[in-house]
């Protein structure tokens, strides 16, 4: 498939870029070249450039987070937007839903980088949202890439389930998923990863 990759020397985008060629795509340049448009920019970046891919009529994948995603919620094109792309991350908001169930009593912690513009976190809000809008306290600090806790409490316990991003290469699979189940995804905005799986 040939994709117009946004941010191609980022944090991200330097490790996506060589991982969607071994995987047999083709990088171009502009939007009229390409059949999807991946994103992993920033987010005052990612919003004109979800915009511009649906006035051209190509469908996105978005893993920038902090972006008005409820601009493109109708697109005539498919935009899907994960908060996280690491499949270990989609399956800890999931066993934090399952928990809370029973531990009603939780909070959220997520740390990432210092260099990251927006706190909380995309996961951490999706998380929060999912168990009824707890907590979130936000760390960012050097040596730290990307990593999230939920805390949840009862009388006399603690569980605590914790997902840890140590590269960026965790991001690929779920965006190979992304692009591959992208054909299959309605017009308009889908989220979260959990919607492919």
């Amino acid at each position: 498939m040939n994709i117009l990759l946004n941010g191609r020397g980022g944090k991200v985008g330097s490790v996506l870029a060589p991982a969607l060629e071994q995987h047999g795509h083709v990088l171009v340049e502009t939007l009229a070249d390409a059949a999807a448009m991946v994103d992993f920019t920033g987010p005052d970046a990612a919003l004109p450039n979800v915009q511009a891919a649906v006035d051209a009529g190509v469908p996105c994948v978005v893993g920038t987070s902090g972006w008005d995603t409820e601009a493109v919620r109708d697109a005539p094109v498919t935009v899907f937007y994960a908060p996280n792309f690491a499949l270990g991350a989609v399956l800890m908001m999931r066993f934090a839903e399952e928990a809370v169930r029973y531990l009603p009593r939780a909070e959220i912690v997520e740390l990432h980088h210092e260099t990251k513009l927006d706190a909380p976190s995309g996961t951490a809000r999706a998380t929060a949202e999912r168990l009824g809008g707890v907590p979130i306290h936000s760390v960012r600090l050097p040596g730290l890439v990307a990593h999230q806790e939920v805390l949840l409490g009862g009388r006399g316990e603690l569980l605590t389930i914790r997902h840890d991003t140590t590269s960026r290469e965790a991001f690929v699979p779920g965006v190979l998923l992304a692009l591959e189940k992208l054909s299959t995804l309605p017009p308009g905005l889908t989220v979260g990863l959990d919607a492919l799986l």
